[in-house]
């Protein structure tokens, strides 16, 4: 059973992808900002993390910066309302395998996960 990290602050979207994700068979943990990613990402055992670009105390780019410069190498996809090309080529420059822009369809998201996982 694969462990998904999302690290996003809305509380309505975290709702939605953790609803989804159990019924398909995975666990979730939830982290609200950049800080708390950053800890759980050290000491949590996750197999992909969906990760919010808008996020308290240290925005989503610097997180995915910090992981990759760590070592991390299991992927990570942005999920985001931030449409702006530039942005999304400045998240796959840091490391970023995935690019999904909000509103998005459960299903979208879901093909996404299982590629990245090798599932699907």
């Amino acid at each position: 059973m694969n462990q998904i990290l999302i690290v996003e602050d809305e509380v309505g979207v975290v709702a939605f992808m953790e609803k989804g994700l159990r019924k398909q068979g995975y666990t979730t943990i939830v982290a609200t900002d950049g800080q708390q990613a950053l800890l759980v990402a050290e000491s949590c055992n996750f197999d992909l993390m969906l990760l919010d670009l808008g996020l308290p105390f240290i925005d989503g780019l610097t997180v995915l910066k910090k992981l990759r410069s760590r070592g991390e190498t299991r992927p990570i996809i942005i999920v985001t309302a931030r449409q702006d090309e530039r942005e999304q080529a400045i998240a796959f420059q840091h490391g970023a395998n995935d690019y999904i822009t909000k509103p998005f369809r459960f299903f979208y998201l879901l093909e996404r996960i299982q590629a990245h996982l090798g599932r699907g």
